[in-house]
């Protein structure tokens, strides 16, 4: 979800003057992408099926589109990411639900549910200003540290199936970059983390779960809000340079972060639904093996207009639900429904354009 795919990076580029010289281009790197991805056994949390051996899924698999924009200028970066995630069947769009599903008001049966996968629209953005470029100087940049810069960024999802997220979220704090063999990089930027705003459906008082009164075993617009905690992101990038000349369109790129505690699950509920304290979450695409086809077919002019990728996604924790605590994580308590832990082969081809 952050810029681990080989995009440039500021720490791809020299320490610029102040101002940029008046014949250079506003934006030094724009690189724009279109991608479709594949994630083979996603989940969301609390989202699940019983199969009729009485076993449970938590699984279901997820077609990715994704749009992503990056750009350098004379003081920093700018990312933005938008991605569609489509699911399958045992994740269903609303209002249809799985048997079994944590959310699910109806009888418990062991057949799944056959409807739509639902949909869900996940954009962020990051923004660095960089030491070097706004003080005009190089004494950022010692050893094999290119630049520090401050960084700020938010995140926004939605998605149609009965849960109804609807997450905000801002960042702000300071990114370190350091170099990398090979024209590599990694980045590391610690960062405050508040999500001021998701919403939850089985919350909203008058869904037929919750009794009032309102603000203590319900809310009355389903949105909950939750504590500002710290964060750390991380992303890296880096070109087998070592393989031979026939080889040398293959890269490895990779991602890392980790979220705070930011209070109670179903904060600001304060009743018999305010439900577990929430936990760290740790979501990461820890490495991704990229084959810049572009560059093997037609030669390094055309290196990385299309790229073939497959990676390893883990993420723990998701949305920082405490798999070992949490009902929306648990069939009962000890007994996981496998929807808070993802972990997936994950892989797609990515165009440059």
């Amino acid at each position: 979800m952050l810029a681990s795919t080989g995009f440039a990076s500021a720490a791809d580029l020299p320490a610029k003057a102040a101002k940029a010289p008046a014949d250079l281009p506003f934006f030094l790197v724009v690189d724009n992408r279109v991608t479709f991805s594949y994630i083979f056994s996603g989940t969301d949390p609390g989202v699940y099926s019983i199969r009729p051996d009485g076993t449970i899924n938590g699984k279901t698999e997820k077609q990715v589109y994704s749009f992503t924009h990056f750009d350098a200028w004379a003081y920093g970066t700018n990312f933005f990411t938008i991605s569609m995630f489509k699911s399958g069947h045992n994740d269903p769009a609303s209002p249809c639900t799985n048997a079994g599903v944590v959310f699910n008001p109806g009888t418990l049966v062991a057949t799944p549910a056959d409807c739509a996968g639902a949909t869900e629209i996940y954009g962020l953005f990051r923004s660095t200003f960089g030491w070097n470029e706004i003080f005009n100087t190089k004494a950022f940049s010692i050893g094999p540290l290119r630049n520090i810069s401050f960084e700020v960024g938010m995140d926004a999802n939605t998605e149609n199936n009965f849960l109804a997220p609807a997450k905000r979220d801002v960042v702000a704090g300071l990114q370190f970059q350091f170099d990398l063999p090979y024209k590599g990089y990694f980045n590391v930027a610690p960062l405050v983390y508040w999500e001021f705003s998701n919403h939850v459906a089985f919350l909203q008082c008058g869904a037929g779960f919750n009794p009032g009164p309102a603000g203590v075993n319900c809310l009355s617009d389903g949105n909950t809000r939750f504590n500002p905690t710290w964060a750390v992101e991380t992303n890296y990038y880096m070109d087998l340079g070592f393989l031979p000349p026939s080889l040398d369109y293959f890269s490895i790129s990779g991602r890392a972060a980790w979220y705070g505690k930011k209070g109670n699950e179903n904060a600001p509920l304060t009743g018999v639904f305010g439900g577990t304290p929430t936990a760290v979450e740790f979501n990461s695409e820890p490495i991704r093996l990229t084959m810049d086809v572009s560059k093997a077919i037609w030669g390094p002019k055309y290196s990385h207009f299309v790229d073939l990728w497959v990676a390893y996604r883990y993420w723990q924790n998701k949305f920082g639900l405490d798999h070992n605590n949490s009902v929306v994580c648990n069939v009962t308590p000890g007994v996981s429904n496998h929807s808070c832990t993802e972990e997936s082969l994950y892989s797609g081809i990515t165009v440059k354009f």
